[in-house]
């Protein structure tokens, strides 16, 4: 009979999973939505031109104005579409206001303690989120209550790792961190994800929490706490 997978590392989302939707939304694209039009216009000859001309070959419109490109990007924003020159711009945007005090990193009460505790029991922690690496670095590093990044060993985004509802992303992923795909649990509160990661050889929970958006959807397990979830040595 063929040994059981041992639980090596933990890959968690972050919207919904270790954090509310409505803060990631409300905050960080309420102060990225604001900024926008001034960032462009400052860093037109720097860190905006890859933005902008990316945003113009995604939206079909190559001959789009600075102007057009922050209402395209803003538009993207509010219809949450994970496309990576918006990604990229809010990284930059967001990270002032991290370090300006405008911005922490919101957790649900139950994440914090839970990851600090598989941490001290060994396992590895990683986050995959559609959110830029730089914001998620972010996120964890000004936790309100206290940084958490140093808990995490690695960040995977939409340009590291790819699409979060493909395999070959969670494939990826597995090659990247050097550990066996059934030794790895991923937690989101999306199904789609869950079944992408399955799909690749992972272990998956769905996360869902009341007031969340994404309802849990079979076969997976679903929680309402990290709490719940018992991994040795915890």
């Amino acid at each position: 009979m063929a040994d059981r997978p041992v639980t090596a590392a933990v890959v968690v989302d972050i919207e919904g999973t270790t954090s509310p939707t409505s803060s990631v939304r409300e905050d960080l694209y309420g102060y990225t939505r604001q900024r926008l039009p001034r960032w462009l216009a400052e860093n037109r000859r720097g860190a905006a031109v890859s933005v902008v001309e990316g945003t113009r070959e995604l939206a079909g419109r190559p001959a789009a104005d600075e102007a057009e490109v922050a209402e395209i990007l803003r538009g993207w924003l509010d219809s949450d579409v994970k496309a990576e020159p918006l990604k990229a711009a809010q990284g930059i945007i967001c990270a002032e206001g991290f370090r300006n005090g405008a911005l922490h990193g919101e957790f649900f009460p139950d994440a914090p303690p839970a990851l600090r505790a598989w941490h001290a029991a060994g396992l590895r922690l990683y986050v995959y989120s559609s959110g830029s690496e730089r914001n998620q670095r972010d996120w964890f590093g000004f936790a309100r209550g206290g940084e958490l990044a140093s808990l995490i060993s690695g960040y995977f985004d939409l340009s590291t790792a790819g699409p979060k509802r493909e395999p070959a992303s969670y494939e990826k992923i597995a090659g990247a961190i050097g550990t066996a795909p059934a030794d790895i649990l991923f937690l989101s509160d999306h199904p789609d994800e869950l079944d992408a990661a399955t799909t690749a050889g992972w272990s998956a929970i769905g996360v869902h929490r009341p007031g969340e958006p994404n309802p849990p959807r079979p076969p997976h397990r679903w929680i309402a706490s990290f709490a719940e979830i018992d991994l040795p040595g915890t």
